[in-house]
């Protein structure tokens, strides 16, 4: 007891005169707030200065470029995806084509069509293979490359090799008529997208300004896969339904070719080149290891 009492009083010493300090617990302090906590979700049209952070459908991005509210997710030289705490964002994706199917889909495709720009392109139509049960979201996938690789050698071409077309793609009676030149508006991207008409059509369905500058479409792979995206979700062409609805539907791999191209080639008018289309589509179905449905030509 007196040698529990002594050490008491000595450490009772130590302390006042400054030998020791005492540590005490104390509440721990509240982390400190990250960009990524105070990051605004994007809006459309706000003004963003190099540096800033936004959220998007879950993710963050970085301004690398000031830009007046461009989408974060068609812009790659405006806006990179940005890591938040050495935790990589997640992808909006959610992809049923893998990098290395899709690299194996097309091994000498053109370095500018990036699997990565057809991932950030997704989010623009997120029903996009995305739809129904796993058999029928990749038999979509399949539809949409199979078609696109027919329209693009591979995935090798970015615009049309025809330079005599140029001119031919412009139709003056619209009221926003051709403002970016008479040859401005010839096939480019994945789905070969042509005509001042269409230019405008996909650049207000995702709010960039295409018709004054098509070149974007060329220039930047997220814009060029959104403009096929648009293309394939939206659009009927020459057909009866979009190529998204003859795949979820059902309808069959034909009907994506009467909408992409079928007043040229369907009804018996080109079968070499159906045929194409619909051979690269069993390549990959069988790629992605799901049946091909029936009614495959047109």
């Amino acid at each position: 007891m007196l040698r529990t009492h002594l050490m008491a009083l000595l450490a009772a010493f130590l302390v006042a005169t400054g030998l020791i300090v005492t540590l005490t617990p104390s509440a721990s302090a509240a982390p400190a707030a990250t960009v990524c906590d105070t990051a605004p979700n994007w809006q459309q049209g706000a003004s963003y200065r190099t540096g800033n952070v936004v959220r998007y459908n879950g993710a963050y991005y970085i301004a690398e470029h000031d830009n007046p509210g461009y989408d974060p997710t068609v812009s790659t030289w405006y806006w990179d995806p940005y890591t938040c705490g050495g935790t990589p964002s997640p992808s909006p994706s959610g992809f049923v084509v893998s990098e290395s199917q899709f690299n194996q889909m097309f091994p000498n495709r053109n370095s500018f069509y990036s699997y990565s720009g057809l991932t950030a392109a997704l989010s623009a139509y997120p029903a996009f293979a995305n739809t129904g049960g796993d058999t029928v979201k990749k038999q979509e996938a399949a539809a949409f490359l199979a078609n696109v690789s027919h329209e693009t050698g591979g995935l090798v071409h970015i615009v049309e090799q025809n330079q005599a077309n140029y001119p031919h793609y412009c139709d003056w009676s619209r009221p926003y008529g051709c403002p970016a030149g008479q040859a401005a508006y010839y096939g480019r991207g994945p789905i070969q997208l042509s005509w001042n008409f269409n230019y405008k059509a996909a650049g207000d369905a995702l709010g960039i300004d295409l018709l004054n500058n098509p070149w974007r479409v060329q220039n930047e792979a997220a814009v060029a896969w959104k403009t096929g995206l648009w293309y394939w979700n939206t659009q009927n062409g020459p057909g009866t339904m979009t190529g998204h609805n003859a795949m979820v539907n059902q309808a069959g791999f034909g009907h994506t070719i009467r909408s992409i191209n079928g007043s040229l080639e369907c009804d018996g008018k080109n079968p070499a080149q159906v045929q194409s289309r619909v051979s690269t589509y069993q390549q990959f179905t069988q790629i992605l290891g799901v049946p091909t449905g029936s009614n495959l030509y047109c």
